[in-house]
């Protein structure tokens, strides 16, 4: 293209970027980058990886792009986009320059086939892809060739995520080497990320085949963000950091994100917030999708003071003018701390990031921590089962026959397939029996850089120098220098003072004990492959009925105080009298309030008239000692506990996935004699105690063992339940 044709091109592109940002008055310019990459990409064909802060504008450079592509007889663009508030922006902004975007993605599985016809009849200039679309077996092998071979675009949104040495590893998205190898020659590609170092940046341009020797662009820009203030706030307990969200909130400007770690943070905050008259809404993985859509458009509008969210709403989510972020916990990255924190202050002067690190933060890390990679000897168990199999087996198959829980079994897999060593199919996952290895070196690689990630951010917290340098540098920045913004190098701008009345709403609050215990009433599937005959619905007769909590582990409340009573190496001993004092509140509260035995409903159950123990080899004076005081308190008698048969005493209990634990408990527990006969004589339910549930098998088992053996109901009453 020669030099007035490319002039003719740039004229175009402002014209373009006019249109996408709403600009009346002609002004508006591409920056010098912004232009580089939509000139390799629509004068060149060239493939592109751009690394720009936050709020840059890299979504340009791709609506721009494909705008021109398009004028220019091109296909549609393709975008790999990974979460769902981002495509809904994303199609947005591609409306007000006047291009067609659809999706295909979890959300709306119904629109799939007319979309893809709108697609074959041209009438979609851009089409926004689930990672996850990439590799399921209909969408891969129908529609995934007929696009690859009409694309005039491929983009790569997030494309950090390709790399395992990133923050926020993702299986599906290096399914896009199969598309990129499958594209004709001379499509453009364009992969965008605001949160890679050097390290990501080499790994991800290799992946997308745009590393050395391909005369591809590589744009990296500096990565402040002039508009940002970051603070850290150390407060003594998660209630002091409720109170002071409670006080100083109004004060944060315009609207803004609360981070938490866990959902049941989320939901804590959230429900502490709005009882201290704040408008806010909590934004989880566990929120339903059309009320993510609303919170989503509340927060725009600035109809919410905050959304209290996870990481759920991370990545790309566009509010221009998002006034504040503030952290109630510490993520376990820098790099993804930079990531989150920069939904702020893309649009306006000034917006401040606040990080209030919790002690609870060290545990929900090393918890996240445990979903690693498997151990090789699991993975080469999953192998060899897929290669006896006469068929491909499913998730639900597989997890009577392996000891993972299905999420890590499910990643595990994906990688597999990337390795080429699976494959997934209709009905499941099979072997290819390629020869493949166990990069052991690569994994514990990537297990030591997540150590000195967390690292990282205890360094951050505590860090008397630039915080924004501390982040620009984490990120390989090599323009990183004091920002002259933050409370390290402008001073602090935040009072640890919190008021008595929040203080002690916010202890009120976080010191409610109670959650709910939801029974089980499905076997697990896949049973029969092992050798047990349980499948389908658990009969009513041998259920449990909904059971009780003090708290999660999960959340800031009684979560703090349980985690390290229930910790693998904590000490046993008896129950300590505030702990009991808390249960005891539960259990009046469970007896008055909806379903409870002492509600006055005319369908509410009978009244517990015993207390029966399941034994414990890990903590049986803690769970002994528990139900002897409910029973001295309840005025009832302790009936006895459900034992380990004796052929079990030394069985190992798995704690990885469904199948797995019921296969170990089904025959592992008893009742005595002396409890069956007490049982019998009982005139009513009983209350069934332990520790800790994490899965609620152990209770579903115990509870059915109970019912078959003459109990008239069997309600469960633990210290905790994992979520």
């Amino acid at each position: 293209m020669t030099n007035p044709d490319r002039a003719d091109l740039r004229a175009s592109a402002d014209s373009v970027l006019a249109r996408l940002v709403s600009d009346t008055t002609g002004k508006a310019r591409l920056r010098e980058d912004q232009w580089r990459a939509i000139e390799a990409l629509v004068a060149d064909k060239r493939r592109a990886l751009v690394v720009q802060r936050t709020g840059w504008g890299k979504s340009a450079v791709y609506f721009v792009a494909t705008s021109l592509l398009r004028e220019r007889g091109s296909g549609p663009t393709v975008i790999v986009s990974p979460l769902l508030a981002l495509m809904r922006n994303q199609v947005e902004a591609a409306a007000r320059a006047g291009i067609s975007a659809r999706t295909i993605n979890s959300s709306n599985t119904e629109e799939w086939d007319t979309v893809q016809a709108e697609v074959a009849a041209g009438e979609v200039d851009v089409l926004l892809v689930s990672p996850e679309r990439l590799n399921n077996p209909d969408f891969r092998d129908q529609v995934l060739p007929k696009l690859a071979a009409a694309t005039g675009l491929l983009v790569v949104d997030e494309a950090h995520c390709i790399s395992d040495w990133g923050h926020d590893f993702r299986p599906d998205y290096r399914r896009l080497r199969t598309m990129l190898a499958d594209l004709p020659a001379g499509v453009p590609v364009l992969a965008t990320t605001a949160t890679a170092n050097a390290r990501v940046t080499a790994d991800v341009a290799e992946q997308l085949g745009t590393g050395a020797g391909t005369d591809a662009l590589v744009l990296r820009g500096a990565l402040d963000r002039e508009s940002l203030s970051l603070s850290v706030l150390r407060l003594p307990d998660a209630a002091n950091r409720l109170a002071w969200l409670a006080d100083h909130l109004g004060e944060l400007p315009g609207s803004g994100i609360i981070y938490t770690l866990t959902v049941a943070a989320a939901e804590e905050v959230t429900a502490y917030l709005r009882q201290c008259g704040h408008t806010v809404a909590s934004y989880t993985g566990r929120t339903e999708n059309a009320d993510r859509q609303q919170a989503e458009e509340d927060l725009l509008a600035n109809r919410v003071k905050a959304l209290v969210a996870t990481s759920a709403l991370g990545m790309g989510f566009d509010k221009p003018d998002l006034g504040f972020v503030v952290h109630m916990g510490s993520p376990s990255s820098p790099i993804a701390y930079y990531q989150q924190v920069g939904r702020a202050g893309r649009g306006v002067e000034h917006a401040e990031v606040l990080l209030l690190p919790g002690k609870e933060d060290e545990a929900i890390w090393q918890y996240f921590a445990s979903v690693a990679f498997p151990p090789e000897e699991l993975v080469r168990r999953t192998l060899a089962v897929l290669g006896q199999a006469d068929r491909p087996l499913s998730l639900p198959a597989l997890e009577p026959l392996v000891e993972l829980r299905r999420t890590r079994l499910e990643t595990m897999l994906k990688v597999l397939d990337v390795d080429g060593a699976v494959r997934r199919v209709k009905g499941g996952w099979t072997t290819t029996a390629q020869p493949w290895s166990y990069d052991s070196e690569r994994y514990a690689w990537v297990a030591r850089q997540r150590e000195s990630e967390q690292q990282a951010m205890r360094d951050y917290a505590t860090s008397t120098d630039c915080r924004m340098e501390f982040l620009r540098r984490q990120l390989d920045d090599d323009e990183a220098a004091p920002c002259g913004r933050c409370d390290n190098c402008s001073g602090a701008r935040f009072s640890d003072k919190v008021s008595g009345a929040a203080l002690d709403a916010a202890r009120g609050e976080l010191g409610r004990p109670g959650a709910d215990v939801e029974p089980r009433k499905m076997w697990p599937t896949g049973l029969a492959a092992v050798g047990i005959s349980l499948k389908g619905r658990i009969p009513e007769a041998e259920q449990s009925f909904p059971g009780r909590a003090l708290g999660r582990l999960s959340d800031i409340g009684w979560g703090n105080r349980l985690r390290p009573m229930l910790a693998a190496q904590a000490p046993d001993g008896p129950v300590q009298d505030d702990v009991v004092k808390a249960v005891v509140t539960v259990l009046a509260d469970w007896a008055k309030g909806p379903g409870g035995w002492a509600s006055g409903a005319a369908d509410a159950p009978p009244r517990p008239v015993g207390v029966v123990t399941v034994a414990s080899r890990g903590r049986p004076q803690l769970v002994g000692s528990l139900g002897s005081r409910i029973a001295e308190v309840g005025r009832m008698p302790l009936l006895g506990s459900v034992e380990y048969a004796p052929e079990a005493m030394d069985t190992r209990i798995s704690r990885t996935n469904s199948a797995q634990r019921v296969r170990a408990l089904h025959e592992a527990f008893t009742v005595p004699p002396e409890l069956a006969e007490a049982l019998a004589a009982a005139d009513g339910p009983v209350l069934l105690v332990d520790d800790l549930s994490d899965s609620g098998w152990t209770l579903a088992v115990a509870a059915r063992l109970l019912r078959r053996a003459g109990a008239r109901g069997v309600f469960p009453l633990v210290l905790a339940i994992q979520t």
